[in-house]
C-alpha cells in the first residue's frame, strides 16, 4: 500500500495521498474490521505497526485519490455493511448532477447506513439494494445499468468508470467496466504454487498456501506468468483458490 501510494504505475494518479483503508476478517461470521485514515499511507505511523500485528485469511485494502468529494475518513474505502466490504477505483461522472436521483434509488432500510458523501459508497449501497448479498455479479450489473441510465438521462456522456472489488469474507467479486470501455486496470494472481517455486524460502508465501489468490489494480512485482490482466467488461469471482471469469453485462431488472 505504501509503495503504490507513492509510485503507482498504472493509475490515473501516480501519487495517491488522500487517505487509505484496510479491511480484514477475524473468525467466520464476524463483522469485518476496518482501519481507515485521511493521512497518506506513507505518512501514517500506525500502518506499519498494524501490518506487523494483524493476521487474517482475507484482506481488502485501498489507497485514495479524491475526485469530487472531500478528504474525510467516512469517504475512505473500504466501505462496510454487514459482512460485506467494498472498494472502488474510478468515478461517476457529473456526480453532483446525478447524485440525488441515485440516492433516492437506495433501499429505505439501507439509506441510514450511508456515512459519507463519495460516489463510491453510493455505488456500494446501490449494489446492496439490488441484491449484492445473494446475487453479487447480477447486483453489480443492475447497479451499473442504473448509473448509466441516470447519467444519460441527465446528458452525461460515459457516466461510469468502475474497477471495484467486494467481499463477504468467503468470496471476492471484482469487476472491470466503464461506459467508454477504457477502464482502470485490474489483475489477479495465477498460481501461488508458482510463487512457492520462485521463492521457496519466503515464509509469507508458504503460510498463504496453494489456494491463496490476489486481486489488485496493478502487479506487485515484475514476474512473468504470475499475473493475469482482467479484460474489459469482465467480472471475476474468486473463492477457495478458484477464479472464474464472467462477461459483465449491465442491465436493469
Amino acid at each position: 500500500m505504501i509503495d503504490q501510494s507513492l509510485h503507482s504505475r498504472l493509475s490515473v494518479s501516480t501519487t495517491n495521498g488522500d487517505g487509505f483503508g484496510l479491511g480484514w476478517y477475524g473468525h467466520p461470521g464476524e463483522t469485518p474490521y476496518r482501519y481507515r485514515s485521511v493521512h497518506p499511507a506513507w505518512n501514517d505511523p500506525n500502518l506499519r505497526e498494524a501490518a506487523r500485528a494483524i493476521h487474517s485469511p482475507l484482506f481488502l485494502a485501498h489507497i485514495r485519490a479524491a475526485t469530487d468529494t472531500p478528504v474525510q475518513e467516512t469517504n475512505c474505502h473500504p466501505f462496510r455493511h454487514g459482512h460485506w466490504l467494498f472498494v472502488h477505483n474510478g468515478l461517476v461522472r457529473n456526480y453532483h448532477t446525478v447524485r440525488r436521483d441515485l440516492m433516492l434509488a437506495v433501499a429505505p432500510e439501507l439509506f441510514a447506513s450511508i456515512e459519507g458523501t463519495t460516489d463510491s459508497e453510493l455505488l456500494f449501497f446501490l449494489a446492496l439494494t439490488y441484491g449484492l448479498a445473494t446475487e453479487p455479479v447480477q447486483a453489480l450489473e443492475r447497479m451499473a445499468a442504473l448509473v448509466e441510465e441516470t447519467g444519460r438521462r441527465h446528458g452525461v456522456e460515459a457516466p461510469l468508470t468502475m474497477t471495484m472489488c467486494a467481499t463477504d469474507g468467503q468470496q471476492m467479486v471484482a469487476v472491470r467496466y466503464s461506459s467508454e470501455t477504457q477502464s482502470r486496470s485490474l489483475f489477479h494472481s495465477t498460481s501461488f504454487h508458482h510463487l512457492h517455486e520462485l521463492y521457496p524460502d519466503d515464509p509469507r508465501i508458504t503460510a498463504a498456501g496453494d489456494d491463496a489468490f490476489l486481486v489488485l489494480s496493478e502487479p506487485l512485482v515484475d514476474l512473468p506468468e504470475v499475473w493475469e490482466e482482467v479484460p474489459e467488461q469482465t467480472a471475476i469471482v474468486a473463492r477457495a483458490g478458484t477464479i472464474m471469469q464472467h462477461r459483465f453485462n449491465p442491465h436493469l431488472p
